[in-house]
């Protein structure tokens, strides 16, 4: 594996050479492997003898030029002895940024200023909307190139004001000859110097010149100034207010374009210019051809200020590591560096020296204080550098400004490829929030993007960073439908609507090489995928956010060179007679979405890997050259993402034991993104990428849909009201009994990290632990009010992740499904979330297929489809497919006993064929544009057409099970045909992300009123259900405790006993400190999201279990283990005494107080309860006793 860091964009060798800086060669070998040029020896001499700056300006504008470039080594040794002494660091502010094309921040440009000639009061004019007038006051210490006069050099400073000035030469007898250029033939100098002539005009205002620099001059729009006055001055954004800079030591910020890749001011004004004629009598001032670009480019701030300047300040930030820089920034919140009094330039840089804890609290205390609420300072942040570090940024209304705030950094366990690529400091995700007196309706969507449209023109600036706009994705399905839900009842709820911007340009770290340097946002997108091949804006929008995919890497791009990746074809669906199934004139396959891997590269994936996360080890990435977890096993089926030479690719891969080693086989359908072949060749991020594995079946629920279809199927009520009953007495038998209890607590593990189960493990009974006791009840609530919303558990049903046979030998109603022991054998029934038709439920023949078993060994946990018959069984679902969908599969008894199938769902319209924005219709520029407003529109006119689907179809149905409506009668009938039609909307809508189509809900299939069991949907007084789902609803809600009886707070005397007045000392000051974080999370007056809360709660367990354990993980602590136990005994009777001094109304919230100890010190707890009570220990695989105490235990 290659060292980390971005890799150059080619392997080739040069030849032998005097060492370079590192950017020197990164860039100079890019060059070499776009050209097939390599650079000899003299020219590489050259470029080390003029000094590293001067070097990078050198490659930079060559590696800009659009036009051939015949003699490389020419062309750099004629620039680089044309090139002036190299600037400081300082006065190279953007020295490392990507650029636009021409438009390179660094890029040389040659220009000539034309001035009238000799004396003091001469005045020159320009044809240009604004003019400026040049004073020379005095000699300069060095001759620019191309400005002389009788042997006396002149130094200029040029500042342009809002009113119209002109250029005014205060030496005597400066005679300005005009230059010309001298520059070898060689292919692409015209655009390595750019001739720029100004035409004099009338109208004239003095202005003082006296800088040491060489002098430069651009035209700048109307309402701009710039002061040239000091060493790598740039030039500043056309605003609408006048600031001038007259200190030689403060320097301006260059900037880019407002997009990267719009067209640049400077490159319109210059062709204007050579448009144009020079008056006679006039003389050409030259700037040096290799001077630094000054840029034109827009507001740096959404904020309307006219511009930023590199202040001091912001020197000293550029010394500190990012993730330092960003915490100032959240802790600013919104205000600016240098209004902050505090935070002046030695005090900024006596920052680098502490602790990232201390660091945090010093800077809290000097300033966060007073402009961040408590419950979002970043204290208990786990500093590890190697956690993924997510930074957010919110874009809000403050009046009639917009204001940017940063939040975070949130850790993750996961990255996305994005990340990976460009690094988790150079992705913002950011928010943009509602707009007050807005509803999401309506005008809301032109609103947004006139009142945001700023931030989509200037980017957003964090110090001397800027980040643009990459790429939006929605949440998602489940995503969408919560979002649907929680807008009904908040209208100020967060979007599932995710931005996501890059960094483009930095003024920091100008010689760390970037892989996104010197390309536009189009280029940076072909670096993953050469995604302006999508046939459609839609597409193009839903298949780059692939990359937001989290992952875990399986191949890099070295190993994948290694992989023999190869296209087969789909297998198409044929009728009886052999010949291919068409419909709507297209192709019908069994294999959509899914491909083949051979058992070798298999073998280096973890076996249990879900949505981007290691169940098992919590590790970032596998090794792909050594077999970092030296198992024989691996998982039976993989979801991937895998980007290759330019393709994106989205599916399944099956592992075959028969495949050639090192062979990954894709097909057509899985190919989401094609490859540009006039880009072959060029750099692209190559890697396979695990999204999650076939793993170990969960406890499988059902839902209102999969109970209202097994009913509608003839599944009487009685049986749903058995399994409701059951379940109702096991969670009440879970306070009293230890078996119900550990089950309950192995069903919600995920809610306390499986601690209530560690407890009950050891020894600790609920009637004596007023946590435990607490924990139990809240999960037995959580059961209950899932009961409510048709959640049951059924035995001997399970979630699997579907693929194809490989083998061909399955009929067209069998399949293969694969568990814990084996295939297994016999009718199952088969559904996919969220399926609403008839017939989506099929009733199968599960087989046992000696075939499939030689080519997927001894794998588990999946169900094979077959490749025969007329339609594949996926597509008869609701339209499914193989790339990672999940199929309930049921061989309960009852189901199958009563259950009768219906047929299976059909498209009964051809899909909307709308006309489609293509990308390959516009430019760069125009295309941001578009992707732009395809977010806001996403953001801020959301469709609600899926949720509302889905509803009216469950009161359809809930009329539709009741008794109150016979069969074989007209309303009967004209309810199903509504159903029919909720159905196929409901499917279009859920593809609509990829479509682009406008999918609507006709009048006529909205309904008014709702039943009783949907809680508060409509603005009508609800009906009573009779049906199935009623009746579960009202039994459910019928056995919810009435009373809770208060729970007494009792201390265990083992952790009492112990007397531990040293660590008492230590954990005192650290458990008041939490106390007073956690209860600023907690205050009203500061509200924050449920998500952002829990996740600023588990952010400080780490960091208090770090501190217990001096590990991120107890079983990784080198700690003495009786050192543990002492301190966690401390904790214990501190939390304890806490919580029994606490006044509280609510009991529940005074026992809440006691989790910190369990969350914290659990683990220890526990192992010393059980040494304490001097009973036998086992070692036991916490997934073996979840399994043991599952009521199903038939898999």
């Amino acid at each position: 594996m290659g060292t980390p860091g971005p890799a150059c964009p080619a392997q080739m060798r040069a030849p032998p050479a005097p060492p370079f800086p590192a950017a020197v060669g990164w860039e100079l070998e890019r060059i070499e492997a776009r050209l097939q040029q390599h650079a000899d020896s003299r020219a590489r001499q050259m470029l080390v003898d003029v000094g590293e700056a001067a070097a990078l300006r050198v490659l930079r504008l060559i590696g800009e030029s659009r036009k051939p470039v015949r003699n490389f080594s020419g062309y750099i040794m004629w620039a680089a002895r044309n090139a002036p002494d190299a600037p400081s660091a300082e006065s190279a502010v953007y020295g490392s940024g990507p650029s636009s094309g021409d438009d390179s921040v660094l890029g040389p440009m040659h220009d000539d200023v034309q001035m009238e000639d000799g004396a003091p009061s001469s005045e020159s004019a320009f044809n240009l909307s604004n003019h400026a007038r040049i004073e020379v006051e005095s000699p300069a210490r060095q001759t620019p190139h191309g400005l002389h006069g009788d042997g006396n050099p002149v130094g200029v400073v040029a500042s342009l004001l809002t009113n119209p000035v002109a250029m005014e030469v205060d030496k005597p007898g400066c005679n300005v000859p005009e230059m010309s250029p001298v520059m070898p033939n060689q292919g692409g100098m015209e655009e390595f110097v750019e001739h720029l002539s100004f035409r004099m005009q009338d109208q004239v205002q003095p202005l003082q010149v006296d800088s040491l620099t060489p002098p430069f001059v651009h035209g700048v729009p109307d309402s701009a100034m710039v002061q040239v006055g000091s060493p790598g001055v740039g030039m500043v954004s056309g605003l609408q207010q006048q600031v001038g800079f007259d200190s030689p030591v403060r320097r301006i910020i260059p900037t880019s374009p407002r997009m990267a890749s719009t067209p640049s001011p400077v490159r319109e004004i210059t062709r204007r210019i050579h448009q144009m004629g020079c008056p006679s009598g006039t003389a050409a001032v030259q700037a040096s051809p290799t001077m630094e670009c000054m840029m034109l480019a827009d507001s740096l701030v959404t904020a309307n200020t006219s511009r930023a300047t590199v202040s001091c300040q912001m020197l000293a930030l550029g010394e500190l590591e990012f993730v330092r820089i960003f915490l100032i920034y959240v802790y600013l919140g919104g205000k600016k560096v240098e209004d902050v009094g505090v935070l002046h330039e030695d005090y900024i840089r006596s920052l680098n020296s502490l602790p990232m804890d201390r660091f945090e609290l010093d800077i809290w205390n000097k300033f966060g204080h007073e402009f961040l609420a408590e419950c979002d300072r970043r204290q208990n942040l786990d500093w590890d550098p190697s956690k993924t570090r997510v930074y957010h940024c919110n874009i809000e209304q403050r009046g009639d400004s917009i204001v940017t705030v940063f939040k975070g950094p949130y850790i993750e366990n996961t990255r996305t490829s994005l990340q990976k690529v460009v690094g988790d400091d150079n992705v913002l995700v950011v928010n943009f929030s509602d707009i007050s007196g807005h509803t999401n309706a309506g005008d809301n969507f032109e609103t947004s993007c006139h009142f945001y449209h700023h931030v989509f023109e200037d980017g957003i600036i964090l110090g001397l960073r800027r980040y643009r706009f990459l790429i939006h994705k929605d949440g998602g399905r489940e995503k969408r439908i919560k979002a649907e839900k929680k807008k009904e009842r908040n209208k100020k709820c967060t979007s599932s609507v995710r931005c996501y911007f890059v960094r483009t340009e930095c003024g920091w770290d100008k010689c760390v090489p970037y892989i996104l340097s010197n390309r536009t946002i189009g280029d940076a997108r072909k670096l993953f995928m050469h995604v302006h091949t999508a046939p459609s804006i839609a597409k193009y929008v839903a298949r780059f956010g692939l990359v937001l995919s989290k992952t875990i890497t399986l191949l890099d791009d070295e190993d994948l060179s290694k992989v023999d990746v190869v296209t087969v074809d789909d297998v198409p669906c044929k009728d009886e007679n052999g010949s291919i199934v068409l419909k709507h004139k297209e192709v019908l396959i069994h294999t959509d979405g899914t491909g083949l891997i051979s058992e070798d590269l298999a073998k280096k994936c973890h076996t249990s890997v879900s949505k981007g996360n290691l169940l098992s080890v919590h590790d970032d990435s596998v090794d792909s050259k050594e077999d970092q977890f030296d198992i024989d096993d691996h998982p039976l089926l993989m979801q991937v993402r895998m980007f290759y030479n330019g393709l994106a690719v989205k599916g399944t891969l099956l592992v075959v034991r028969e495949l050639p080693e090192r062979t990954i086989h894709i097909r057509p359908s899985m190919i989401k993104v094609n490859s540009d072949p006039s880009l072959s060749g060029g750099h692209s991020f190559n890697s396979l990428e695990i999204v999650s594995t076939s793993n170990r079946p969960k406890r499988a629920l059902t839902s209102r849909f999969l109970i209202a279809l097994l009913h509608y199927g003839g599944v009487p009520a009685d049986y749903f009201m058995e399994l409701l009953g059951k379940a109702l007495k096991d969670v009440e038998k879970a306070r009293h009994k230890t078996r119900d209890s550990l089950e309950v607590a192995f069903n919600h593990g995920d809610m306390d990290d499986l601690m209530s189960a560690r407890m009950i493990l050891s020894g600790i009974r609920p009637e004596d632990e007023a946590y435990l006791q607490h924990q139990l009840t809240t999960m037995t609530k959580e059961e209950r009010e899932g009961f409510k919303q048709g959640r049951l558990p059924v035995d001997q049903c399970y979630y699997l992740m579907g693929t194809t046979d490989p083998t061909g030998t399955l009929k067209p109603h069998e399949v293969c499904v694969i568990l814990d022991h084996g295939p297994i054998s016999g009718e199952v029934l088969v559904y996919r979330h969220p399926g609403l038709h008839f017939g989506d439920i099929h009733v199968l023949t599960a087989t046992y297929s000696e075939a499939i078993q030689d080519l997927v060994g001894d794998s588990k946990y999946a169900i094979l489809f077959p490749v025969s018959g007329p339609r594949s069984l996926a597509d008869e679902m609701g339209g499914g497919d193989f790339d990672g969908d999940m199929y309930w599969v049921s061989r309960n008894p009852q189901l199958l006993k009563y259950f009768k199938p219906s047929e299976p769902w059909d498209q009964r319209n051809p899909p909307r064929k709308a006309k489609q924005e293509k990308p390959q219709d516009y430019d760069e520029s125009k295309l941001e544009h578009i992707l732009f407003r395809e977010f806001f529109r996403t953001r801020f006119t959301p469709s609600y057409v899926l949720g509302a689907a889905a509803d009216c179809w469950v009161v359809y149905m809930d009329r539709l099970l009741t008794c109150e409506v016979q069969e074989d009668n007209k309303e009967w009938e004209s309810i199903k045909a509504k159903m029919l039609e909720l159905v196929d909307i409901y499917y279009e809508a859920l593809d609509a992300p990829k479509s682009g189509n406008k999918i609507t809900m006709p009048r006529h299939l909205r309904v008014a009123v709702y039943p009783h069991f949907m809680e508060g949907k409509g603005f009508t007084r609800p009906y009573t259900s009779t049906s199935v789902l009623g009746k579960i609803y009202d039994k459910a809600k019928s056995h919810q405790p009435q009373t809770v009886h208060p729970i007494n707070i009792t201390p265990l005397t083992c952790f009492t006993e112990e007397v531990v007045d040293e660590e008492r000392n230590l954990w005192g000051l650290r458990y008041d400190e939490y106390r007073r974080v956690s209860t600023s999370l907690l205050d009203c007056n500061h509200p924050i999201s449920k998500e952002n809360k829990k996740a600023r709660f588990r952010e400080m367990d780490q960091k208090y279990k770090q501190m217990l354990y001096d590990a991120a993980k107890p079983e990784e602590s080198k700690k003495h283990p009786f050192a543990v136990y002492r301190e966690a005994c401390a904790i214990y009777q501190l939390v304890y005494e806490h919580a029994v001094r606490c006044r509280c109304d609510d009991e529940g919230r005074r026992v809440e107080r006691c989790g910190f100890a369990w969350r914290v010190a659990g683990r220890a707890l526990c192992e010393f309860y059980v040494i304490k009570r001097r009973c036998d220990r086992v070692v036991a695989d916490i997934q073996v006793l979840r399994d043991a105490f599952r009521k199903d235990r038939s898999a």
